[in-house]
Order: structure tokens, then sequence, then C-alpha cells
């Protein structure tokens, strides 16, 4: 059962606003806008050989022989229809230093590529300069679920950068790391 209650207090007022927002929307904004996530950028090119590419907290690895990695994205996002017909990606894994790329590939689709940020890297794919590391993928598998899609990934190749302080993405803002526990 779905019913529409009175929100606490300490939900935020943006998830108040909407009276016909069903609770459990409500408590999953709130409660994934206080996980923290790791940022990174996954780029490919689409079915002309432009690049593509968005900005993602959802990386994930899911094994490490074979070494294969997870991502999720929205079949709605704009950077679906080239991640469906690809072959492969890249992934980016970006720091404190790379916070205005994740604002670039976060920002206007047809202006993410406009700049000397990136260069053709292996099989002509966008690679993003001066990142922490980047993998060349093999998408193996989409998972449909809902409206969204797991995309499973073999890693192939890839390259380390320059360390620099992991870049979060936390209550809405991008974030370092604070004191170690």
């Amino acid at each position: 059962m779905n019913e529409n209650r009175a929100l606490p207090d300490f939900v935020d007022p943006p998830l108040q606003g909407d009276p016909r927002a069903p609770r459990d929307l409500a408590a999953f904004k709130h409660a994934f806008r206080r996980h923290a996530a790791g940022v990174s950028v996954i780029t490919s090119l689409d079915s002309e050989g432009s690049p593509v590419g968005f900005t993602a907290t959802s990386l994930a690895s899911l094994a490490a022989v074979p070494p294969l990695a997870t991502f999720n994205m929205a079949r709605s996002a704009s950077s679906w229809p080239a991640i469906m017909e690809s072959e492969r990606v890249v992934i980016h894994m970006l720091g404190a230093r790379n916070r205005a790329l994740a604002e670039i590939l976060s920002g206007p689709y047809d202006r993410r590529f406009d700049g000397d940020h990136w260069y053709a890297g292996p099989y002509g794919l966008p690679v993003l300069n001066d990142v922490t590391s980047w993998m060349v993928g093999r998408i193996l598998e989409r998972v449909f679920v809902h409206n969204g899609s797991v995309v499973v990934v073999q890693i192939e190749e890839g390259g380390i950068g320059e360390d620099d302080d992991a870049l979060l993405y936390h209550e809405r803002a991008y974030r370092t790391l604070g004191s170690v526990l």
C-alpha cells in the first residue's frame, strides 16, 4: 500500500513539494543523496563515430578474474543509444583535479567533447586527459531492469595517471575525502 502521508521534518523541502510523490520515491532520493559515491566517466562512440560520454556514480567492480566491471544507466539517457550499439567503452576514474571534467561530461550533451580535454585512444574511443586511470572494456551484457540497464564490461587494457584525492559525489555536490578513520 502506498499512502501519501506528511513527510518527516528531516526530508528536504524539494521532496515535500509534490503532494503526489510517493513516500518510497522521497525516501529513495533522500537516502541516495546521503550515499557518497566515487565519480567516473564512461565514454564511447556513436554509430557515426562521434564521441559520447557521461558522468557516472554507479561504477562497480564485479570480478577480478576475469576483470569485470558494471555501470548503470537510464535507457532514456542521451548517451544510451551509443552504449546500446557500442562494442566497447572507456571507463575513467576521476580525482579531485578532474571536477571540471565531471561537470563537462554531465553538462549539455552536444558540448561534452568541445575542447582539448580528450583524445582518440584505442579503437578510436575517446580517452579523457589527466585522469587518475582509464580502462577499455568490451561490453559483454546489457541487463534491462525497468527503465534502466546494468552494463557489464570485461576490461581489456588501460592506463594509469597521476594519483589524486578521490572525487566523490554526496548531497548533490562534488567533494573530497575527509579524515582517515
